[in-house]
């Protein structure tokens, strides 16, 4: 189908343009931007008057929840929260039941994911077996498979020498290995942030150093064997100035930072909210103004909505027994955009709104496709038409009677956010329109 968007301000990072001007789809592919080409006659025209045209959202961490925890979510549900959150791509870490650590399972969740037609899933494969830090997994089938990196999503690899292998194995083939930073003793136990507010309460806390030491070890090893490796999910201040140093001193890492993390601390844990019950738990101020400046720097490479969708029985507990997680698929483009906002408000100009805009659209498109290594985040010609429209001075309430996901719970619950998705397109087909 031959698709016309027009009167759309078209925002597309990758390719600098930030102005007014039409797109023009074809056989699922961008055919034209601006001018229409030679005999083109629209199927279908969409009129995107005061919203704003970007690229589909590229999102690096979505627990789909499939294979094995259908009690949660399904990959029904979250595809369709991902069309109402203008995500067309993401990447799916691989603790499910049983886990990606077999080809097999990663082709099954891909064709699953096809048979919808909604956002292109991309799988992280178990970096060893079972994610339980003793064996390699076989890293070039699950590659074959269609797996774009192996990671231990939230699990420890406890034998460092586990973990120095699968770095030289990496580095031989290419491969990317993503790690989330954090001691596997330190903390072992902990459910918030260690502070003030965790003794006021009563918790039992996991300290900063739980992250910067990983920190410290992973970058002795990326320093020994040369492998790319991305950290996932940081969460303090001290963490974010290793990183810094780390990439100035030019080690190939790259790192994410959760959604929740740019706008809450751990005083948003409140009276004991299970909703505020993350993993890694939500830090100090301080840390919080930290991960914003390293947004701001370049030191945080891309926003992810760190989906994991919880079901009543296990969220709905005190705080110490509740499960970790919240969702965020249909959360991430508002969250972003706040984060935006509030380099406007800096800045205090036009200029400034402008810049925060631009930004926040590009820590949600380009930077984590780039961060992925795949084809999407923009709309030059010949791209894949992925494509995600909304409305940026629409505000609305988040509720979890509106959330399309099947986990209902988040911090944000009652919260005003701005940016609305009108649209969502994939692939040049219209996947959900408001």
């Amino acid at each position: 189908m031959k698709l016309h968007i027009k009167n759309g301000r078209l925002i597309d990072p990758a390719n600098g343009i930030d102005a007014q001007q039409d797109l023009f789809i074809v056989a699922g592919k961008v055919a034209a931007v601006g001018t229409a080409p030679a005999g083109f006659v629209a199927g279908r025209i969409i009129d995107a008057a005061g919203m704003v045209v970007a690229p589909g959202l590229v999102d690096l961490s979505a627990r789909l929840r499939e294979p094995g925890y259908e009690h949660k979510a399904t990959l029904e549900s979250e595809m369709q929260a991902a069309m109402q959150g203008g995500v067309t791509s993401l990447l799916c870490p691989p603790d499910t039941d049983p886990v990606l650590d077999e080809p097999g399972l990663v082709e099954m969740l891909k064709h699953r994911a096809r048979s919808l037609h909604q956002a292109h899933v991309y799988p992280l494969g178990a970096l060893t077996v079972g994610l339980k830090g003793k064996a390699l997994t076989e890293m070039a089938e699950l590659t074959e498979a269609g797996c774009i990196g192996f990671s231990q999503a939230d699990e420890p690899v406890l034998d460092t020498t586990v973990l120095l292998c699968a770095l030289q194995y990496a580095k031989t083939f290419g491969y990317t290995v993503w790690l989330r930073p954090q001691d596997p003793h330190l903390g072992r136990n902990g459910i918030a942030h260690s502070g003030s507010t965790a003794s006021r309460l009563g918790l039992s806390g996991v300290p900063v150093m739980s992250e910067t030491i990983a920190l410290y070890t992973i970058f002795e090893m990326v320093r020994a064997t040369g492998a790319r490796v991305h950290l996932c999910r940081l969460s303090s201040a001290a963490g974010l100035e290793l990183v810094r140093a780390a990439k100035k001193e030019g080690l190939p890492v790259s790192c994410d930072v959760g959604a929740h993390h740019v706008h809450l601390t751990d005083m948003d844990i409140g009276f004991f909210d299970s909703n505020a019950r993350l993993t890694p738990p939500l830090r100090a101020q301080r840390d919080r103004e930290a991960i914003r400046d390293a947004l701001l720097d370049g030191t945080i490479d891309a926003i992810c909505s760190d989906h994991t969708p919880v079901d009543d029985d296990e969220k709905m507990r005190p705080f110490g027994e509740a499960s970790p997680g919240a969702t965020g698929l249909e959360l991430l483009l508002s969250l972003a955009l706040k984060w935006g906002g509030e380099i406007a408000t800096r800045e205090q100009d036009a200029a400034g709104a402008k810049s925060g805009l631009f930004k926040a659209i590009a820590k949600v498109t380009v930077d984590p496709a780039r961060v992925a290594g795949i084809e999407a985040g923009n709309l030059a010609v010949g791209s894949a038409a992925d494509i995600c429209i909304f409305d940026p001075a629409a505000h609305w309430t988040v509720e979890a009677r509106a959330l399309a996901s099947q986990g209902k719970h988040t911090p944000f619950l009652g919260y005003e956010l701005g940016g609305r998705v009108q649209a969502t397109i994939v692939a040049g087909n219209v996947a959900y329109q408001r």
